[in-house]
This record gives C-alpha cells, sequence and structure tokens, in this order.
C-alpha cells in the first residue's frame, strides 16, 4: 500500500522568532511554486509554534510540538499540555524522543500516557523509538524496539493519529546510520508488530519514520526502502536549502 511520505524536521533547542518566521516564509514560497507529493511538518521549540502557525498558514507546511504533558492542565511548571498546543495551530506532537528518554528519564508509560494526552486534543503523536548502541551491539536491537512499541502504542491508535518514528539513539546527531538493510529489517519489524497491535490494514497504512542523521546526502536511498515512509530529522532540518533538499529527494524516491 502506497503511503504519503512525511518529511518533519525536529528543531529540538534551536532558532530564534526571526529565523523561525523567515523559514517557514521561505517554506512557503517554495511550496507556493509546486506542491511536493508528501507531507511536510516541522516541529520547534515550544515558543515558536505561534510565529510559525501564523508564517506557514495556508502554505502545506504543518508545525508541531517537540513533547506535551500527560495532563491537559495544572501544576506542572515549565511544561505545555497538548491543548496548549492544539490551541497555538499545532497538529502533531513527538513524544518519547530519545533525549527526553535520557535526559528526564521517560519510561514507555509515560510515553504511551502522553501520546494518549495528545490524541484526546487532536493532535498526531509521533511516538519515538529506537536501540542504544550498546544495545545494538549486544544483538537487542528488534527486541528493543518492539517492546518499546508495544509499551508506548495506547489504546486507540489508528494509523490517522500516530506516526512511529524509529531513531537508532546512536546514530542520531553523529552523523553515522545504520546500513540500509538493517534500517529496512528494524522498519519491517516494526511493520510486523504493528500489524499484531492494530491489525494488517492498519499496519499497512501506518507510517514509520527513519530518525537518525538524515541528510540530503543519504535521503533519496533510506526513503526508497518499502517501510521508510519519511524522515524525523534533526540538524539538517535547521537550513532551509538542506530541508528541501529531503523533501525533493523523498518525493524523487517514491
Amino acid at each position: 500500500m502506497a503511503r504519503r511520505l512525511l518529511i518533519a524536521g525536529n528543531w529540538k533547542m534551536n532558532q530564534t522568532k526571526r529565523e523561525a518566521v523567515a523559514f517557514a516564509e521561505a517554506v512557503a514560497t517554495r511550496l507556493a511554486a509546486g506542491r511536493p507529493d508528501a507531507d511536510l511538518l516541522i516541529c520547534p521549540p515550544a515558543t515558536l509554534v505561534d510565529a510559525m502557525t501564523g508564517a506557514s498558514s495556508g502554505s502545506g507546511l504543518a508545525i508541531g510540538g517537540q513533547d506535551c504533558h500527560t495532563a491537559k492542565n495544572g501544576a506542572h511548571t515549565g511544561d505545555i499540555a497538548a491543548p496548549m498546543l492544539k490551541d497555538l495551530g499545532a497538529s502533531h506532537v513527538i513524544v518519547g524522543h530519545s533525549e527526553r528518554r535520557a535526559d528526564h528519564g521517560e519510561t514507555n508509560a509515560v510515553v504511551r500516557d502522553k501520546a494518549a494526552a495528545a490524541h484526546a486534543s487532536g493532535l498526531v503523536a509521533i511516538i519515538c523509538i529506537g536501540e542504544t548502541e550498546a544495545e545494538r551491539d549486544a544483538g537487542k536491537t528488534l527486541a528493543i524496539v518492539e517492546s518499546q512499541f508495544a509499551q508506548s502504542l495506547p489504546a486507540g491508535a489508528t494509523p490517522d493519529n500516530t506516526v512511529i518514528a524509529y531513531e537508532p539513539v546512536w546514530a542520531i546527531g553523529t552523523g553515522r546510520t545504520p546500513p540500509l538493510p538493517e534500517v529496512a529489517e528494524v522498519h519491517a519489524a516494526i511493520r510486523a508488530s504493528a500489524e499484531n497491535a492494530l491489525g494488517a490494514e492498519a499496519a499497512a497504512r501506518l507510517r514509520i519514520l527513519y530518525g537518525g542523521s538524515m541528510k540530503p546526502s543519504n535521503a533519496r536511498e533510506l526513503l526508497a526502502l518499502d517501510d521508510v515512509d519519511g524522515g524525523l530529522i534533526g540538524g539538517a532540518s535547521l537550513k532551509v536549502e538542506d530541508y528541501w533538499a529531503i523533501v525533493t529527494a523523498g518525493t524523487a524516491a517514491v
């Protein structure tokens, strides 16, 4: 089944309002000249969501959050709730990124509850899973991603409200990527796990992104793999030229 590519940028803790607006306007200009056969998404810091949704309105560039709390409101200093992101015009939110799991001790159960909170607010949850280098070296990659998938997926997940992002932790920001056969094997295993959890029809429609040093130079070969349905891109999404090069590489790979 053909699945529409999703080219998602995770800006992490980067960019100012001026830079964000300039980026959104530049992508909007490119989209006005011709829309690629892919969905485009940028997830900036929460401080920039409002400005970017305004600057990208009607262009075809979607804006998302990088995290949300499990609760819809309350005494949680420094956190942001899913309804707040929705109120600013966000359409997606990343949950369970490896940096959140490592830096903030987020468990699969927490990630599951955050994804459920996103769904309750009408946001698409991008659920991140992936192994560390030690786990990979120990031959545990498939066991880890299958376990994280099963334990991080909330009840009520569907291909319409959920995207999975496979991010080998050891590849994020390092410039290293797994060999293509490894990427294909892991994505196929995630698809099989989705079939067990959601059924064959839903699993066939579920988008599974690759995250972990995707860049213009390797995007086409990664996005050409059967079960890779887009990318969750870090550093290469900060510059319009690099992000757009991945978008066009992905479109050419379809």
